[in-house]
């Protein structure tokens, strides 16, 4: 046995050792990363301090690892020292002391064009894996979506299980997101059942049998069937799913974000509200039986569909310690409840929004907002509020406004068949899948926000259906620079006290050099990618399309170090102990994606001196 397998082996070893504990996932991050958001809770807090405020400007890099393919999204786990994660092609194990291959998983190439959701590659999707820590019966397992099908690898060999699916694969089953598990159940995105739709399903971790299925569409029998009109609920379209589950150990409670129904701006043929889509769905994690649910987007007509992980912590108020559980959408409103009752923690209401003018159309009367926190982005603007960072720029956009006679509009305002209207912060978002991270010893929820804007109008078809267009480009911006029509900043970082729902601070996230040089600094930028943050009292996000990989001052939002990758990094980073005894960093820096970075194949970790 060769030195990689020997480590990978103690590795396996410890984990069978602390398998109980490792499974019951709420444990924070700390000597490990066990889950895509450090914990099964989604926090992606670590308990490890070696790297603070006080040293974290001596970081510097201590290996890079070549994946040879390019863009994913997916953030490292480490387990003892041992670390996986997926890119567009296959699963790869390093020992994550030196960055040197143990082994990699190659999925055989797809028939035809497929291809996964977001630009993640032929092979394997562009979030995930799930590391699985096995229990009494069998050592621990890497569950991943594979252009085959739903796979489970043996974490020591990289070899398919066999005694999983058949031959180690349930065939045609693709989920965009990583699994989550309790107990024996591996949970996954279901797919399209034919009738039925979408849905969630819960398989036997150790065989992947069917054990439950809960479909995103309100089923015949459930009376929040009638939110669908005119016999949309018989019709194919389904709530869909790609955002990221997270779960609570404790309750055996699995905490769902469900995507919108259909055309991303056309919704004619599915009035009503359309449950489940937009919604924030509680299950029963052993049965798939549903425990509550909060619809945050009726009839979703923008492209606002739910995407972000859950966040689970705990809140303090009146006196009263409150399981709560957040979920951050693309308008930028961070809704908080109580995670075992589903009421909401600092109120909700629903207000009358804007009707709809477009023939075949439906929407709805009223549009749920929290009470607190106010929205984290400007949700509109006027012609005055244009930005004026350089002249050009100026006139630039006072030309797009005056030439399409673009009119402002409020948050959920329909696009309209007879003009073009703005909306803020537009489709990406706001926050988009990355949404928040959690700092439970500052009690501070840590969310990276962007602020581009999208115009447009609808065009109706001879079908009698609707499209929307955008005459020159998709965002309110100058789509050569990716500079925002509104007055900076156009990407932040902002923290809000978990307590109160008020925002302790905010700061610009990224930088367009050339601005810099112009005298106007600290504009932010689009940005991609969720931040992590630590007992250290750290944050560290890459997501920007400057390039740099950064970290802040949890406490003030300063900035303390940054790094120029050689490709924007649009995943999440993870940070771990090694063997060694220092505290790692790493980040994949593989571009691609919206924002026209060119592909990058690096995976690099960092450690001090």
């Amino acid at each position: 046995m060769n030195k990689h397998r020997l480590t990978a082996w103690v590795a396996i070893l410890g984990t069978l050792a602390s398998a109980d504990l490792a499974a019951q996932g709420m444990e924070r991050a700390g000597a490990d990363w066990l889950h895509h958001n450090g914990d099964a809770g989604g926090t992606r807090f670590s308990t490890l301090d070696q790297i603070n405020t006080e040293n974290v400007s001596q970081l510097e890099r201590a290996w890079t690892f070549h994946t040879e393919s390019g863009r994913f999204a997916g953030a490292p786990m480490i387990v003892d020292s041992v670390m996986y994660f997926s890119a567009p092609n296959g699963i790869f194990s390093l020992d994550a002391v030196t960055g040197e291959q143990l082994w990699k998983y190659t999925p055989p190439e797809p028939e035809g064009q497929f291809r996964f959701r977001g630009g993640g590659g032929a092979g394997t999707a562009l979030r995930g894996p799930t590391y699985w820590p096995g229990n009494d019966e069998v050592g621990p397992r890497i569950y991943s979506t594979t252009s085959e099908g739903f796979a489970a690898l043996d974490a020591l060999t990289g070899q398919l299980v066999p005694t999983f699916g058949e031959d180690g694969v349930i065939p045609d089953l693709r989920p965009d997101s990583p699994a989550a598990f309790h107990e024996n159940i591996i949970i996954t995105q279901g797919g399209e059942d034919e009738g039925r739709g979408n849905s969630v399903k819960g398989w036997d971790i150790h065989t992947g049998e069917l054990v439950w299925t809960w479909y995103t569409k309100a089923q015949p029998g459930d009376p929040n069937r009638e939110t669908w009109l005119e016999g949309g609920a018989d019709s194919d379209y389904s709530p869909g799913l790609w955002g990221i589950f997270t779960l609570d150990p404790e309750t055996g409670t699995l905490f769902v974000p469900v995507e919108k129904v259909g055309n991303d701006y056309w919704g004619g043929p599915h009035p009503g509200d359309n449950l489940y889509s937009d919604s924030l769905v509680a299950l029963d994690a052993l049965t798939g039986e549903l425990k509550w649910h909060q619809q945050l987007v009726h009839h979703d007509i923008w492209d606002f569909d739910i995407a972000a992980a859950p966040v689970l912590f705990d809140v303090e108020r009146d006196g009263v310690t409150i399981p709560a559980v957040l979920q951050m959408n693309k308008m930028s409103l961070m809704f908080m409840f109580n995670r075992e009752t589903g009421e909401p923690i600092f109120g909700m209401e629903e207000r009358p929004v804007p009707q709809t003018t477009v023939p075949g159309e439906w929407t709805s009367p009223t549009q749920p907002f929290p009470l607190a926190p106010e929205p984290l982005t400007p949700t509109s603007i006027s012609r005055d509020q244009l930005a004026t960072v350089t002249p050009e720029h100026e006139a630039l956009c006072a030309n797009l406004w005056d030439e399409y006679d673009l009119q402002a509009s409020e948050m959920y305002e329909p696009w309209k068949a007879d003009e073009n209207i703005v909306h803020f912060p537009g489709a990406q978002g706001g926050s988009n899948w990355w949404g928040s991270a959690y700092h439970p010893e500052l009690d501070l929820i840590i969310s990276n926000v962007q602020i581009q804007g999208q115009w447009g109008h609808m065009e109706l078809g001879e079908d009698g259906s609707a499209r929307k267009r955008t005459p020159e480009q998709r965002r309110f911006w100058n789509n050569e620079k990716q500079w925002s029509c509104i007055e900076p900043p156009w990407g932040e970082l902002v923290a809000v006290d978990a307590n109160t729902a008020e925002i302790v601070w905010r700061v610009p996230l990224g930088e367009f050099e050339e601005l810099t040089a112009l005298g106007v600094p600290q504009t932010g930028t689009p940005n991609i990618g969720g931040a992590i943050t630590t007992a250290g009292d750290l944050i560290f996000i890459g997501a920007t399309v400057d390039g740099y990989f950064r970290a802040f001052d949890a406490r003030t939002g300063e900035e303390l170090w940054r790094d120029m990758l050689p490709q924007p990094s649009q995943g999440t980073p993870s940070t771990y102990m090694g063997s060694d005894g220092n505290q790692y960093v790493v980040i994949g820096a593989n571009g691609g994606g919206y924002y026209g970075a060119a592909d990058g194949d690096e995976v690099i970790a960092y450690k001090l001196p």
